[in-house]
């Protein structure tokens, strides 16, 4: 009978397994035996030589490679703690009110912050580009009636990356609300009307039960945000190409353009694969801090 169904087991799970392996792990471990490979994308495979580490040498040299290197590194780094940092809270600010009813129309609200979700990050990105145009953009135009000049929020290198974070966050913060309603869910209401019998306020309920029992849900949040974060690519390429200045050259695109547009396989493929060994450790060092919390 346990042979039976693992066979049963095995023959449903084999198509996926199969696309798995060819989508995504044959890909990444082709972009692994590349990074240590010098290859041009212009070329056949059969034209790839062995060069060992000398590509992530070249990436963290003191070489103008390894100084486009660091600074995009550096802006998808910036970019993606900035982007966890407003998404987290907002979005369980918005499950709050939607769950607890603080506001009237909870359900359209909840539908109108996941509609975001639904438009696609090209769509997105060109109507921002839209919003924050300095003669015509609505942003400035409303700052005008208040008697703030234009604000130059995608040409200056102070304020490009800021302003993409902002548009990021505008399309995923809906996704992370029902994310975080699903987690208020399973907070018994029991707790929260024994809190309120021993005079516990509406902040100290927040601290003291809410926070603790959607700990796991917001690990979950914090991981998958970090992994939609560091893979920007479509508001880059579409409203700045990296400027001004390279203030917005996240290591997606500078990915693209060296691997892509130079032709550079091989520098390329080590650069994705310092991005992959990066986001690891990241994922890794928030999940050994939960459980450290856990066990705390």
């Amino acid at each position: 009978m346990i042979q039976r169904y693992r066979a049963s087991a095995g023959i449903m799970l084999a198509p996926a397994v199969t696309l798995i392996g060819i989508f995504i792990l044959l890909p990444m471990l082709l972009t692994v035996w590349l990074s240590f490979q010098d290859w041009s994308t212009q070329t056949s495979f059969s034209s790839a030589s062995f060069i060992g580490l000398d590509n992530f040498r070249e990436i963290f040299g003191p070489t103008s490679v390894g100084r486009d290197f660091t600074g995009a590194l550096t802006n998808t780094a910036i970019y993606t703690a900035l982007s966890v940092a407003l998404i987290l809270p907002l979005s369980v600010a918005f499950g709050l009110m939607v769950y607890q009813h603080d506001v009237a129309g909870g359900t359209a609200l909840r539908t109108v912050l996941f509609s975001t979700y639904m438009v696609p990050m090209i769509a997105v990105a060109l109507v921002w580009s839209k919003l924050y145009s300095p003669s015509e953009g609505p942003l400035n135009q409303m700052l005008g009636l208040i008697g703030v000049g234009p604000q130059p929020f995608l040409s200056s290198p102070r304020s490009a990356l800021i302003s993409i974070v902002f548009l990021n966050v505008w399309q995923q913060v809906g996704y992370f609300t029902v994310l975080a309603i699903a987690g208020l869910t399973q907070i018994p209401g029991s707790l929260y009307e024994a809190a309120k019998l021993d005079g516990a306020n509406r902040f100290e309920q927040f601290r003291f039960i809410t926070l603790p029992l959607m700990r796991r849900t917001l690990l979950f949040s914090a991981v998958i945000a970090i992994i939609n974060a560091v893979q920007v690519f479509e508001p880059v390429a579409l409203i700045t190409q990296g400027g001004p200045v390279g203030s917005t050259n996240v290591l997606t695109y500078h990915i693209h353009r060296v691997g892509i547009e130079r032709a550079q396989g091989g520098l390329g493929s080590a650069m994705a694969v310092m991005l992959m060994l990066s986001l690891i450790v990241v994922v890794c060092a928030l999940f050994a801090l939960a459980n450290r919390k856990d066990q705390e």
